[in-house]
């Protein structure tokens, strides 16, 4: 008979528990990505969004063993924007015992309501950047690093617990390497000639600090209404968000789109694939886990299409068709033969892009939401 305990982490002993639980529950699974134990630390104890977000985590225990992990997190901004009373929840990882689970969602549930909340929903990040949504289906496929992976019973845990499905996100794999149909050349010809734009560089607008913070101000335009739950980055955000992005971005993979005044028009951003490399890697950068990562970082066979977007003024007139054109003949040229889409909500128009590629489904993922009683 177990005897399940929680615990808050209040410890550094209690935090390093909480990053390790997974590559135990995990550890002879071949899809899941571990994350790098030191980026969790900065992500759970020093993130920009704990400025002004609540958060407590707990682990939950039989006798001395960990069995379960969930942070719980307020985000009033959030819902301040949308009007709610909403705690949400993430890092959520259980062994497969309805019992633990039950006993981790409890535990957030009853401080989020002694905290005035009315509903809960996850699993997310304190804000729309980091690893959001459980995996419902393509548990066979290996996800993009900024992607989660769980096992199929959460799913039927969250179910029992009450939970019903607020959204999905849907990502899709795509052939890389085919090019763009004639007429979609015609039509970036088009639109290029009509508005006057022009191809600009992400390898020069890094040297720029202020461009740097135009293109996120850019990014923060773009989604803020047309992204479900969308939370805009603060200042502190973006310059975190600069700092661990910006470095890995380049023009190989990657297309900026200006107009005649050099001002961000739209954008596509897609990395090199570096899960493989992060299973390998083990959660740590040393000895050997850099090697793996450098190594992955200049090999372009699989990218992961981390964000496409334009701003505001220019969405609606066409400017997809002109920046992806120039990443599909990027694409020809880095040897790029496959292609993973960043989730992106099921309702959102903008997801009938990839109807125009050669496609299957890959992952869908769920935020789940239930009233606090």
């Amino acid at each position: 008979m177990h005897d399940y305990r929680i615990e808050e982490v209040l410890t550094k002993k209690a935090l390093k528990q909480f990053i390790r639980f997974p590559d135990e529950l995990y550890k002879n699974c071949p899809q899941y990505v571990p994350a790098l134990h030191g980026q969790e630390e900065q992500n759970l104890t020093k993130a920009a969004p704990l400025a002004y977000c609540q958060r407590k985590m707990w682990l939950a225990l039989d006798g001395d063993k960990v069995v379960g992990r969930i942070c719980g997190m307020i985000n009033p901004r959030y819902n301040e924007r949308y009007d709610k009373k909403r705690a949400r929840f993430g890092w959520f990882d259980c062994i497969e015992d309805f019992a633990v689970s039950q006993l981790l969602i409890d535990t957030a549930t009853a401080w989020a309501k002694a905290q005035g909340m009315t509903e809960i929903h996850g699993p997310l990040y304190y804000n729309t950047f980091g690893k959001q949504g459980m995996l419902v289906e393509g548990f066979e496929n290996i996800p993009p690093f900024n992607c989660l992976y769980n096992y199929p019973y959460y799913n039927d845990f969250m179910t029992r617990l009450g939970f019903v499905k607020e959204c999905d996100w849907v990502q899709y794999k795509m052939v890389a390497n085919h090019g763009v149909p004639d007429k979609a050349r015609r039509v970036s010809k088009l639109v290029k000639e009509r508005y006057n734009l022009h191809v600009g560089s992400l390898d020069e607008l890094k040297k720029d600090k202020a461009l740097v913070r135009r293109f996120f101000q850019v990014y923060n335009d773009s989604f803020a209404e047309a992204v479900l739950n969308y939370i805009p980055l603060t200042d502190e955000e973006i310059e975190e968000e600069a700092a661990s992005v910006m470095p890995f971005i380049t023009d190989k993979a990657s297309c900026m789109l200006l107009d005649e005044n050099n001002d961000i028009v739209a954008f596509g951003i897609s990395f090199p694939s570096i899960s493989v490399a992060l299973q390998k890697a083990k959660g740590h950068l040393f000895p050997f886990g850099w090697w793996h990562l450098l190594r992955a970082m200049r090999n372009y066979e699989t990218t992961d299409l981390m964000v496409n977007g334009a701003a505001p003024q220019w969405q609606n007139k066409g400017v997809s068709a002109v920046y992806y054109e120039e990443m599909a003949d990027k694409a020809l040229k880095i040897g790029n033969r496959w292609a993973i889409s960043n989730p992106q909500i099921e309702s959102n128009s903008a997801v009938n892009i990839w109807n125009s590629y050669e496609r299957e489904p890959f992952m869908r993922r769920r935020c789940y939401l239930k009233d606090i009683v």
